[in-house]
């Protein structure tokens, strides 16, 4: 008799899968696409005209315009007949040629469809590495850079190779960008939280990091790695230096591989503020390559390129032994290569037009012209969130979000209880419901036990943000009115 239960059931699946969560593209995500099929399908059906996504760091969804030299060079990469035609020399700028030209020269069959290299194209690694060198003022191996489809894959890699079972942890902050504890779920390891200072514009700090590192270890826990996510996700602030340096003697004290989230790295607004690399802080201490485990990612999705469905980027590796390396290098080999566009624009990014080329003062206006709409944007929505009742939002000194915390009533908490969800996230629905804003649950982010944020982007276009801000602020002076205990 055949056997009518299906092969796979949720109850089947592997329970890592299961026990993975990543807010960013939740529930929350799912009611509002849902809200915006209603919208097409029958107009003037909700009280709002349209969903304004502030959900995610996907700049080009919401408008921003690709770097014209970036796009330049890829077109003449993906289409080298291109550069045989007249009119060519007339369309493209004559930098963005030459870059092709040499790209082309580096790339296997001078074709974007090509394998390359598990690593990436050398070529590409080189140029990548010649730019790190030049941000930091310390030399750059391009046998160290590991090119990715974006951050994520290296970060996936670094959990695979250092979970080795529910025994071993990782040090991560909270509030933390989902893609760690979801890649640490599915490779079966611990999420070991320690908490930044909201009180201190969220602070990280030596003693937290201290505390949680002994209470795991007290619990059977081998603390393998610890995360810093620099600029911060959802965070927003930008690490001090003496801080920096503070982290890297901790790392080294206590064994611990520096796994450096630093994809914000030209995502920085206060004036007050700079980015510094873990690279560039481990070579002023003067740590050399072997005394500090530090693996370095960097994107094209954020900065001011924004080039998210590129999946470009890459990992530096740094401080470990050769037979440790061939294992990274082993992994990288089952994936076979990085896409050829992403590599292409990971060294663009790395590597961007310099002073006296055709395409630099076109490429500094729109540089800058992005970056400065990021921080105005940044500065009205943390005015805005300030001004509302119960609300209090630290400075986004750098990245691309708002974590505002939000002191919600108890009769608001208990209907959220009564709903079976958490309370910043019946917040969230309530308000998608209401106005259409997409804003993500500071629950999904983790956070101090009882308290309850939301996280918000502030990569709308500028002419959506008065929208923003009037339809959250009629929304929630209605909210707090109606659950006013």
């Amino acid at each position: 008799m055949a056997n009518s239960k299906p092969p796979v059931t949720l109850e089947s699946l592997n329970p890592k899968v299961l026990e993975c969560e990543y807010a960013v593209r939740g529930e929350i995500v799912s009611v509002a696409q849902k809200l915006q099929q209603d919208l097409q399908t029958n107009p003037g059906s909700l009280p709002f005209q349209e969903i304004l996504y502030c959900n995610i760091g996907n700049p080009q969804s919401l408008g921003q315009k690709p770097i014209t030299f970036f796009r330049e060079v890829l077109a003449l990469c993906d289409h080298p007949a291109l550069l045989d035609k007249r009119e060519t020399n007339n369309l493209f700028s004559a930098d963005s040629i030459k870059r092709a030209l040499m790209i082309l020269d580096q790339m296997p069959g001078r074709a974007t469809g090509a394998y390359s290299h598990s690593q990436g194209i050398k070529g590409l690694r080189d140029t990548i590495a010649a730019g790190i060198e030049a941000r930091d003022g310390f030399p750059a191996d391009p046998n160290d850079i590991f090119l990715t489809d974006g951050a994520s894959p290296g970060v996936h890699m670094m959990m695979q190779l250092l979970i080795r079972s529910e025994n071993d942890g990782i040090l991560c902050p909270i509030p933390q960008y989902p893609l760690y504890s979801a890649s640490i779920a599915l490779h079966g390891g611990t999420l070991v939280r320690y908490y930044l200072n909201e009180a201190t514009g969220w602070g990280l700090e030596i003693s937290e990091l201290k505390r949680q590192l002994e209470a795991a270890r007290q619990k059977g826990i081998v603390v393998r790695a610890l995360v810093v996510i620099n600029p911060g996700n959802p965070t927003g602030q930008v690490l001090a230096e003496e801080n920096q340096r503070q982290i890297v003697d901790f790392c080294k004290k206590e064994g611990l591989v520096l796994l450096a989230d630093e994809v914000y790295q030209d995502n920085v607004y206060a004036p007050d503020k700079k980015f510094h690399s873990f690279k560039k802080i481990c070579r002023s201490m003067g740590y050399g390559d072997k005394n500090v485990p530090l693996v370095s990612f960097q994107s094209v999705s954020k900065g001011y390129h924004g080039e998210c469905g590129k999946r470009g980027g890459y990992m530096e590796v740094t401080g470990f032994g050769f037979e440790v390396r061939e294992q990274f290098y082993k992994v990288a080999s089952v994936n076979l290569c990085a896409n050829i566009s992403g590599q292409i624009l990971a060294s663009l990014v790395m590597s961007p037009p310099k002073v006296g080329d055709e395409s630099y003062d076109a490429y500094l206006s729109e540089r800058d012209g992005i970056l400065e709409s990021l921080a105005r944007r940044a500065k009205t929505l943390e005015d805005a969130f300030n001004s509302l009742e119960g609300v209090t939002c630290n400075k986004a000194e750098g990245a691309m979000y708002l974590f505002p915390q939000i002191i919600l009533p108890k009769k608001a908490i208990k209907a959220a209880e009564e709903a079976k969800k958490a309370a910043d996230a019946y917040y969230a629905i309530c308000l998608l419901n209401a106005t259409g804003v997409v804003v993500v649950p500071g629950s999904g982010f983790g956070q101090v036990p009882g308290t309850w944020h939301f996280r918000c982007t502030i990569l709308p276009h500028e002419n959506k943000i008065p929208a923003i801000i009037s339809r959250l602020t009629n929304f929630h002076t209605k909210f707090m009115d109606e659950f006013r205990d």
